[in-house]
């Protein structure tokens, strides 16, 4: 079984999920968790908690899929490739759902080609096609996130690694 390794972003959830969260988490990784949790100031009685992770490749889809549930959750998690397994994010926001990507070597999103074809085919006129690659490039999600990433700044940053 391959490993990795990723960063899941709790960028806000009410604190009677917290311990749920961990739990749920914790049940994923296979390991106790136990999350520093910090208010986050972008959204009243909500709080935030990061974690780096390891675990086997598929571990962040199996960590969006239990998170999702709770609607009221915004989180990413992020997956580092292997030679295996290409790198990946998950976003999700209670308004936009989940939002997928695969990620390149130098962390720009990949859009598979068939997904091109269909923004193509199925835009109707030019802002339809901005939209539709708009979509396909996570801009909605980044958006709504970008507010509770800022409210985090000043947080020390946790480097999976160094490069070189």
């Amino acid at each position: 079984m391959t490993t990795t390794r990723g960063v899941l972003h709790i960028h806000s959830a009410p604190s009677a999920l917290c311990p749920h969260i961990e739990w749920a988490v914790a049940g994923a990784l296979g390991v106790p968790v136990a999350l520093a949790w910090a208010p986050q100031p972008a959204e009243r009685a909500s709080y935030r908690a990061e974690l780096a992770w390891r675990g086997p490749v598929g571990t962040a889809t199996r960590l969006a899929s239990l998170l999702k549930r709770w609607g009221r959750l915004r989180f990413e998690i992020t997956e580092e490739a292997t030679p295996d397994s290409e790198a990946e994010r998950y976003s999700f926001t209670p308004a936009l759902g989940v939002f997928h990507a695969t990620v390149g070597l130098h962390g720009d999103i990949v859009v598979p080609e068939d997904r091109i074809r269909h923004a193509l085919a199925s835009a109707t006129d030019e802002r339809a096609l901005r939209g539709a690659l708009d979509d396909l490039l996570g801009r909605r999600w980044d958006a709504e996130l970008d507010v509770f990433r800022h409210a985090a700044e000043g947080v020390p940053l946790r480097w999976l690694h160094d490069v070189g």
